[in-house]
């Protein structure tokens, strides 16, 4: 059983519920998602059998009350974040779009009539969703989005494509997000829909167990019904982001803890010049430097998990837990492929494949340059971004 990295003692700050939810999803990472993992990663598939089973530990949309959800508190919503991708980005990734974005825009936007179809089969895994708002010209500015819907009679007519989408091909559901008189709204597009179809990204060298796609809409036709009436803007689909940045902080930490059980494991049992690496003070002072980056993630994710449960988190304190963690967390990953040397690109090991996930998370759900400018504009009031 692996007993996790932790040398500041923070799980003296955890509730005995947080560290039994933590204990679960550690359980099933380590029985049912290590064994099968680097298959998945090496011949390009999902674990769709995980789904349901991800759905019954009620890891999907964890953090939501009332509909099937088990209504957790966020700290133990990131500590599933955590073990999940401790196992593999994918199970992460998954998890996030169903349950940070799918779920938090139908929750957070939808109709009650929405919610209680969608929700509960949701959470339990019974359904699949993906979210539909990057396109391929407009990965970092939203905004500029060429999707577009149109009212006829009692239908929106939706034309236009999103790309990189996880989830996309698998989705029974997709929430797509469009321009409708020029204002951003979303919609529940079922898989089933005329004029809607996907093609599965190939080619990948990371988070290729992960299923990622293209949607396409040609004069889809959305029910009126399936708008998400409580959209109006770009700010809704962001708030879903948010949420979603707020798993990858927690999520990455599981990737670290990973890579630096192996690299300290071994490096102890491998010898060179009559004695272990581990005995050598360059490795050792490439260990301290990786614990003490782990040890701040953990402190950053903590504190912005407690910050969240009070309600008092900030979207400027998110970018910089994101950006953070996931560039720390590469580094981590580097430094200790380098350390295992040749070995150190074998799937037999799991860094290489977690050090190829984490070239992708470091780039998703905000890339770090513009996390740095959300950041940069907090500290001088100056938006970069809007200035020619």
């Amino acid at each position: 059983m692996f007993y996790g990295i932790d040398f500041l003692n923070i799980d003296s700050d955890l509730s005995d519920e947080e560290k039994l939810v933590r204990d679960s999803a550690r359980e099933f990472v380590q029985k049912e998602v290590l064994p099968e993992i680097s298959t998945h990663f090496e011949e390009g598939t999902f674990p769709t059998e995980l789904v349901k089973r991800m759905g019954e530990l009620g890891f999907l949309g964890a953090n939501i009350h009332g509909y099937g959800c088990s209504g957790l508190n966020n700290v133990a919503y990131g500590l599933i974040n955590q073990e999940l991708e401790r196992g593999d980005t994918s199970l992460r990734s998954f998890a996030s779009v169903q349950g940070s974005l799918v779920m938090p825009s139908i929750y957070t936007f939808g109709s009650e009539e929405q919610k209680e179809r969608y929700l509960p089969e949701l959470a339990a895994g019974k359904i699949i969703g993906c979210f539909g708002l990057t396109e391929a010209d407009h990965g970092s500015d939203p905004g500029s989005m060429e999707t577009k819907a149109v009212k006829k009679g009692d239908k929106y007519i939706l034309n236009g494509a999103k790309m990189w989408i996880s989830n996309g091909s698998i989705a029974d559901i997709a929430i797509v997000w469009a321009k409708l008189d020029g204002v951003v709204r979303g919609f529940i597009v079922p898989k089933d829909t005329k004029g809607f179809s996907t093609n599965r990204t190939k080619h990948k060298m990371s988070l290729r167990a992960s299923v990622t796609s293209e949607l396409v809409f040609a004069d889809a036709e959305i029910p009126e019904e399936n708008i998400l009436s409580k959209s109006n803007g770009l700010k809704s689909p962001l708030i879903c982001l948010n949420q979603a940045r707020y798993g990858i902080a927690w999520g990455v930490i599981g990737a670290a803890m990973a890579c630096i059980d192996e690299v300290i494991s071994y490096t102890k049992n491998r010898t060179q010049f009559g004695k272990p690496l581990a005995a050598f003070q360059l490795t050792q002072s490439k260990l301290a430097d990786m614990i003490t980056e782990l040890s701040l993630a953990q402190l950053t994710a903590l504190k912005i998990g407690r910050l969240k449960d009070a309600g008092k988190l900030k979207h400027y304190q998110l970018s910089l837990a994101k950006r953070n963690n996931a560039k720390k967390v590469l580094e981590i990953a580097r430094q200790a492929r380098g350390m295992m040397g040749a070995n150190g690109i074998l799937l037999d090991y799991q860094t290489i494949r977690h050090m190829l996930n984490l070239e992708t998370v470091n780039t998703y759900e905000g890339t770090y340059e513009i996390h740095s400018l959300i950041i940069g504009k907090q500290i001088t009031g100056i938006d970069a971004l809007r200035i020619n």
